[in-house]
């Protein structure tokens, strides 16, 4: 609508000095094929620019037009990763790379600072937020989002030889989590952990240096990574899980009003049904949402 009316405008605009520029016989009055020329004209303009700008109010147009889906991740396993033989991998770049082959594009995978995921998505930085990303209430109020396609929950990480029975021994220490994440809304929900000194981190995987370091006294992050990054045969052998907070459920955010979400929610369904999803599910140890 916008480009119509400045279509129409600067049609009105130039009529207009040329009107000023030519003799009063010459301007008066344009001759009958001159008048419908222009209509045509301008009629074709504004069909073009309506044209325009639904593709322009179509996510899914634009990214199919530029044949690529610009993913915005972390780094974060067992979602997105790079493994022992330096492949990027993980259950959501696979996923994400199945999805793309039905919508007929290319995945790109771009690392973002996940603090301001919503602005890089709204700024058309990246195309969608697709990094084991727990369905917030924010998130659901500023982005268009898929159903849910995996399950997760917050728990508290420390050294395994550290007393712990509930959150209320952590008033006093030093908690660690990932701005901007759900794990900083767990700590600042909890009645106990908002009480601790809380250490924003950049990605979760830095939460668990604190605490392997003696810096944090406990981190609170996602089970997946907690489960895919800790325990015997890891580079944190002496972390563990202390204790489970809460149920979450992982999806894909898309930018507010975009029709990618449904076009990806119909991708699911059909890997669901061919068995993809689940494959995945098993090789990366995670449960499905229902």
């Amino acid at each position: 609508m916008k480009r119509i009316i400045s279509i129409s405008l600067a049609a009105a605009l130039a009529l207009s000095l040329a009107a000023c520029g030519a003799p009063a016989s010459e301007s008066a009055a344009p001759s009958e094929s001159a008048s419908a020329s222009e209509s045509t004209a301008g009629t074709q303009e504004a069909a073009d620019a309506g044209s325009d700008a639904a593709d322009a109010e179509s996510d899914l147009a634009y990214v199919q037009d530029k044949g690529t889906l610009v993913i915005g991740y972390t780094v974060y396993a067992p979602m997105n990763y790079t493994d022992e033989n330096g492949e990027f991998t993980g259950f959501d770049t696979e996923l994400a790379t199945a999805v793309c082959e039905q919508l007929g594009v290319t995945p790109e995978f771009q690392e973002i600072n996940w603090n301001t995921k919503v602005v890089e998505l709204d700024a058309k930085s990246i195309d969608c937020i697709w990094n084991g990303m727990t369905l917030t209430e924010d998130i659901l109020a500023n982005t268009a989002c898929t159903e849910p396609y995996a399950k997760n929950a917050q728990v508290v990480v420390m050294k395994a030889d550290a007393e712990y029975a509930s959150t209320a021994d952590l008033a006093d220490g030093v908690v660690a989590y990932e701005a901007g994440s759900a794990g900083q809304d767990t700590v600042e929900g909890d009645e106990y952990l908002s009480q601790a000194e809380g250490v924003p981190m950049s990605v979760q995987t830095n939460c668990l240096r604190e605490v392997e370091a003696g810096t944090a006294t406990a981190a609170v992050l996602d089970l997946t990574l907690a489960n895919a990054m800790i325990g015997e045969g890891t580079d944190y052998a002496d972390l563990e899980i202390k204790d489970e907070l809460n149920v979450e459920e992982y999806g894909v955010a898309f930018r507010k009003g975009s029709d990618l979400a449904e076009a990806v929610n119909q991708a699911f369904a059909a890997l669901r049904e061919d068995g993809t999803m689940q494959a995945l599910a098993d090789k990366y140890n995670l449960e499905l949402a229902d």
